[in-house]
């Protein structure tokens, strides 16, 4: 990924432990793959931290609590996710409120949003690919 400060990193090991309520409930959740996906909690990207990440969609999560809609919170917001865009991170903002009100279905939306970044082919089989339902191979005798 993108390399990060000895400041960021240290930032980040102390985000990992004090998670807020929502971060932790999303966090046991997402531990389980759902929809084979993997993600990481307090990922580094550059000198931002990242809430949760799936690096195989270059999907970032981000659970905002009520102070992301006070202040310049909103522009540093839109900044970091413009910034995250250029190397083609998407993010998802889920609020802590939709956490803690409906994590199935906060679940659901985040599986749908990693899906829909992935390729939409799949690398060749080793093997080649399947037969196809009901073919019968036969081979030539020598």
């Amino acid at each position: 990924m993108l390399s990060a400060s000895a400041i960021t990193v240290q930032r980040a090991r102390a985000l990992r432990r004090t998670m807020t309520l929502p971060e932790i409930l999303l966090w046991q959740a997402l531990r389980q793959h759902p929809g084979g996906h993997k993600f990481r909690k307090q990922h580094l990207a550059g000198e931002l931290v990242l809430d949760f990440f799936c690096a195989e969609a270059k999907l970032c999560i981000e659970v905002d609590g009520e102070a992301h809609d006070r202040g310049d919170q909103p522009a540093f917001d839109a900044d970091r996710d413009a910034w995250l865009r250029l190397h083609a991170i998407d993010t998802l903002r889920i609020t802590a409120a939709d956490v803690l009100t409906n994590l199935d279905g906060v679940i659901v939306h985040i599986v749908e949003a990693a899906r829909a970044r992935l390729p939409h082919h799949h690398p060749a089989l080793p093997d080649g690919p399947p037969s196809r339902s009901g073919e019968v191979l036969l081979r030539k005798c020598p």
